[in-house]
């Protein structure tokens, strides 16, 4: 895997976005950045009322602009980011296809997320949902019109962690992210009573408590060889009953990116998101790291 950062560019303003911010990471890293477009072109269209086959002259300006797009792209990143090694391609495939490829040889994939404002948040999209369920490459999704990190002042990153599967690659992309921009990093896990407490009647304040000690004792020790290897990286940590979702949610409008991880398992109708990071996926309003583990 070399360090390069690829982004799925379609020129709408949230792959904008999205390449914007990949600049910017591609600077805290000194990682050489990539932009890859999908778009096949047709050489034939069918006109009515006849439907013949009707060959396309040499300036079908879709063509042109498909063929612009990645260039100018990347020569405006270029002179907002002097130093920066941008390249860029037009690929003749599908966009999953083509960016499930680019992603396989990259350090980070950054994909752009429709906005939708409000309640609903922000949709993935089905290209990006697709390439978010297979990806075996961290990908990053950038909704448009997220203030850029030098007016934001200092947000924290925010860490979904799963104490049943703490994978080491997501503890670490979210360790690292955060001292990358001097920041702190904020811990949240989930957990809910085991199911014989609501059974037998037994749940009271007192047992909550106990197994609230628990579970905080449990993500400490997740956490402390992580917090000295990282020792510049202030970390909170946030134990809260119930799914964890909706608390990262809320966590994303003070956050400069959130981090969670996505199992790598087969279902018969393909790749698998979770719940959890379907909801943050579906609302943050930050951008959100996902980090795909074994």
């Amino acid at each position: 895997m070399s360090r390069t950062i690829v982004v799925g560019l379609d020129g709408s303003p949230e792959s904008l976005a999205a390449a914007a911010w990949a600049a910017r990471e591609a600077r805290r890293t000194d990682a050489p950045l990539h932009l890859v477009h999908a778009w096949s072109w047709h050489p034939y269209v069918y006109g009515p009322p006849v439907g013949v086959p009707v060959p396309l002259t040499a300036e079908d300006p879709q063509r042109a602009w498909a063929e612009r797009l990645p260039r100018e792209t990347a020569a405006e990143l270029a002179a907002d980011h002097p130093g920066l090694s941008v390249t860029a391609e037009r690929v003749a495939e599908q966009p999953v296809t083509a960016l499930l490829a680019a992603a396989e040889d990259a350090e980070l994939l950054v994909l752009g997320s429709r906005g939708l404002g409000g309640v609903a948040g922000f949709l993935t999209g089905s290209v990006a949902q697709a390439v978010v369920a297979r990806s075996r490459t961290p990908i990053v999704l950038v909704r448009a019109g997220a203030r850029p990190p030098e007016s934001a002042g200092r947000e924290e990153v925010v860490l979904g962690l799963d104490l049943e599967h703490p994978d080491a690659s997501v503890i670490a992309f979210a360790f690292r992210a955060a001292a990358r921009r001097a920041t702190d990093l904020h811990v949240v896990h989930g957990w809910s009573l085991p199911p014989y407490y609501g059974y037998s009647g037994a749940a009271d304040a007192g047992v909550d408590e106990e197994l609230l000690t628990e579970v905080r004792g449990q993500l400490a020790e997740v956490l402390t060889p992580w917090r000295e290897k990282f020792p510049a990286v202030e970390v909170r940590e946030q134990a809260v009953i119930g799914g964890a979702g909706r608390h990262l949610v809320e966590a994303s409008r003070n956050a400069a990116l959130v981090v969670v991880g996505r199992r790598n398992r087969r279902s018969p109708v393909g790749g698998h998101v979770g719940p959890v990071t379907q909801a943050v996926l579906h609302h943050s309003t930050a951008p959100v790291a996902v980090i795909p583990h074994d």
